[in-house]
């Protein structure tokens, strides 16, 4: 049987390999980047939805919000970099809200889960 650390840490080389791809396919040139649906806005939701759930595997006990916070201002550091003379693509804020808006829809389902463990359980005080 597999240990939970190795799975762990199998989990945090996804996360961080996801990352760098994702970066890395956000820099070069749009016609050399890999295309998963001809939309941008799509790939930009599609992307950002697997980098949640792969960060939340990856970091099981870190805080959701803090999670999704630092994935989005990820997303921005993108857009920032895109917006650079160098790099020869455009900065756009609708990427970054498409980016926003898959990093809410993946820890959705998860903040619900923790809250009706909350409201079941009765505890008065709630902290994430």
């Amino acid at each position: 049987m597999l240990r939970v650390s190795w799975l762990l840490r199998l989990a945090q080389v996804a996360f961080f390999a996801a990352l760098l791809f994702t970066f890395y396919s956000a820099v070069i040139p749009p016609k050399q980047a890999v295309q998963l649906v001809p939309w941008d806005k799509a790939e930009h939701f599609i992307a950002f939805y697997a980098l949640t759930g792969l960060g939340v595997a990856a970091f099981p006990r870190r805080n959701l919000f803090i999670l999704g916070g630092l994935l989005s201002a990820f997303g921005a550091f993108i857009e920032f970099v895109q917006g650079l003379d160098i790099v020869h693509r455009d900065r756009d804020f609708w990427d970054w809200a498409a980016d926003t808006i898959a990093i809410i829809a993946a820890l959705a389902p998860m903040l619900l889960v923790w809250w009706r463990g909350v409201v079941s359980s009765g505890q008065k005080n709630i902290d994430m």
